[in-house]
């Protein structure tokens, strides 16, 4: 079973976050053992910090205006490995150890199963 390790940060790491005008930042989820891109998600300093201090993703629902932490309801936890910021400082890179069947709310693996050319019609499940 994973265990949740906090990931070190300095507060000035945080403060040179450039959030979004609704506060926010793009969070991308990458699994550690295969590379795989999992999700896209979006935090805000409350959420980053919370991530970074518990080790566990927690994110910002624009939809719900409401934190969540992934995996509590699913099952499907992630352990974050490693966090990193892009070279802009407005996007979030976690590396996680994904437990349960994974990360989309379809039951997929990864929310990117849909390829371009592939027939599927955008937005159906």
């Amino acid at each position: 079973m994973p265990i949740a390790e906090p990931i070190t940060f300095t507060e000035h790491e945080i403060a040179s976050v450039r959030w979004s005008q609704d506060g926010l930042a793009t969070a991308i989820v990458q699994e550690e053992s295969t590379g795989q891109v999992l999700m896209l998600a979006w935090v805000n300093e409350e959420s980053l910090r919370k991530s970074l201090e518990t080790g566990r993703t927690w994110f910002w629902s624009r939809s719900r205006q409401e934190f969540w932490c992934k995996g509590e309801t699913s099952g499907d936890r992630q352990f974050i490995r490693r966090a990193a910021y892009d070279c802009d400082v407005d996007a979030i890179l976690f590396i996680v150890e994904q437990e349960g069947n994974g990360a989309c709310h379809t039951g997929e693996r990864s929310c990117f199963f849909r390829d371009f050319g592939s027939g599927a019609t955008p937005g159906a499940l």
